[in-house]
């Protein structure tokens, strides 16, 4: 074989295998995207959200984004002020809820482990948040501050309820959980439609 055919084989080989990679990493790249947002934000207990999120009327997505935040899907999560279950539901708020819904079930505050009842006491919380203010960034720090604490910061001008900069937000916790929430509802509606 002429050392000319040789350099021309080579240059073939070479070609087809830079084809065979960029095919690839298409291939990949277009794949990639669908296999991450579904591991970086599931939408596990589809069901109960999709119900609860209707019946409350919240946006589903907002759901998720507070489950993602509070829990990372984990229904037996527990946090040390003892929050439980996916949405992180402590008993006070769980009382509050159980009498606004006027909820005569024989549910217990142990319940709360459970994604069927947490999804729905959550999903009340964010839906009353939600219509009380009007605005996802505070409907998240009610739900992380408590209304009390928001309608203060309303009260005082410290937030303005019509122009909601999360960056005014005064205690430094909320402010980094608001801006989690909302980083997570903007992926949520960004990857899915509701």
């Amino acid at each position: 074989m002429t050392r000319k055919r040789v350099q021309k084989k080579a240059k073939v080989h070479w070609f087809l295998k830079l084809l065979i990679l960029v095919t690839l990493v298409l291939l990949i790249s277009k794949l990639a995207p669908e296999i991450s947002k579904k591991e970086v934000y599931p939408m596990e207990y589809g069901e109960y959200v999709a119900s609860f999120s209707t019946e409350y009327n919240v946006d589903p997505n907002f759901v998720y984004a507070v489950i993602r935040t509070e829990s990372a899907f984990n229904e037996k999560a527990e946090s040390e002020a003892g929050a439980r279950g996916l949405m992180q539901i402590i008993e006070d708020a769980y009382d509050w809820v159980k009498y606004k819904i006027s909820d005569e079930r024989d549910i217990t505050y142990d319940q709360m482990y459970e994604a069927e009842y947490n999804i729905e006491y959550g999903s009340f919380m964010l839906g009353y948040y939600y219509e009380k203010y009007n605005s996802f960034e505070l409907a998240a720090a009610a739900y992380h501050s408590g209304m009390g604490q928001v309608d203060e910061w309303l009260e005082d001008g410290t937030l303005d309820a019509k122009n909601v900069v999360i960056d005014d937000i005064p205690a430094n916790k909320t402010r980094h959980y608001v801006r989690k929430i909302m980083k997570a509802y903007n992926a949520y509606n960004n990857l899915y439609e509701t």
